[in-house]
């Protein structure tokens, strides 16, 4: 089987070696696409491919129809948004995630933006410390995990919020449940958004959920942009002088930052909470190991698209 490794941005060496060696072991043919500039280029590559990982990059209707022989793609990391699911389902194609694999290395970001922001951007003026401030977790998922074994490090008072987690799981790991998102966000002076971005998320941290948090109130999010109702954002930070927020990667609307929120933002210049060796070695080879069970064994644990 030939497998394509499809990367905009390139996995580090290291992670190419690895999962090269994974996908030869197993008697599969491995092709590199590494920072291609067009769609084009992307559906000549994938013509003749049996399977595909990819990170971030974009497989649209237009990508599954130039592959006739794709049977699985595999999106190295947690979020999926890139990957059209209806188009797999209706390819016959099997799209996969790789759960878990950058969780320590967004948790870690997280926390560095935190400390980054607590500490005024490290300008030689007097900050605050982490310890004893309320941390609100949204989504008790890997990441959120990851969130509280370091919050917990820290010295800070956790509560999460995840209505598909059972309490005594997040009681278990050291974290207060609550019972609703209102009063996670009126508890936290820190809150961690671990949202996926869909339907049902997108646009909803808003005024209304934001407008909860006690005077001196941080919004961290190293989920996705599109979970931030970002006019009423910026509607509430004119109003409240003491909100924060900080992300990895820019809103929209981050011009209106630069004006108005001088030292009460930070952006990372891209998305980056897996940009680390680890993760970026964790994922690859996780998506490797998945397709080459895939095709030994039928495995499809980590599925995201329904079966036509």
């Amino acid at each position: 089987m030939k497998i394509l490794v499809a990367t905009d941005k390139p996995f580090a060496p290291v992670a190419v070696t690895r999962i090269r060696e994974v996908v030869e072991k197993a008697g599969h043919t491995l092709a590199l696409l590494e920072k291609y500039k067009t769609p084009q280029e992307l559906h000549a590559a994938v013509a003749d491919a049996d399977a595909m990982i990819v990170r971030s990059d974009i497989v649209d209707a237009a990508v599954i129809a130039a592959a006739p022989k794709l049977k699985i793609v595999v999106r190295a990391g947690a979020g999926y948004d890139n990957l059209d699911l209806n188009a797999c389902t209706q390819g016959n194609v099997v799209a996969m995630n790789t759960p878990g694999q950058n969780s320590n290395a967004v948790a870690e970001l997280a926390f560095g933006m935190m400390v980054y922001a607590a500490r005024g951007g490290f300008d030689g003026k007097s900050g605050s410390e982490l310890m004893d401030k309320t941390l609100g977790i949204h989504a008790f998922g890997n990441v959120g995990r990851c969130m509280a074994r370091i919050a917990t490090g820290f010295g800070m008072k956790i509560f999460a919020y995840d209505p598909f987690v059972d309490s005594k799981a997040i009681a278990a790991a050291g974290v207060t449940p609550v019972d609703t998102i209102e009063e996670l966000y009126s508890k936290c002076q820190y809150v961690s958004l671990h949202i996926p971005a869909n339907e049902k998320t997108k646009g909803s941290i808003g005024e209304r959920l934001l407008s909860l948090m006690p005077e001196g109130a941080v919004l961290v999010n190293t989920a996705r942009k599109e979970v931030i109702n970002e006019a009423e954002l910026v509607a509430l930070m004119e109003k409240r002088g003491d909100l924060k927020y900080l992300s990895d990667i820019a809103p929209d609307n981050a011009e209106l930052f630069t004006r108005k929120f001088a030292g009460r933002y930070f952006f990372t210049p891209k998305k980056m909470g897996a940009q680390t060796e680890e993760a970026n070695i964790n994922a690859g080879v996780a998506a490797a190991r998945q397709i080459v069970s895939f095709f030994a064994t039928g495995d499809e644990a980590f599925r995201v698209n329904k079966p036509r």
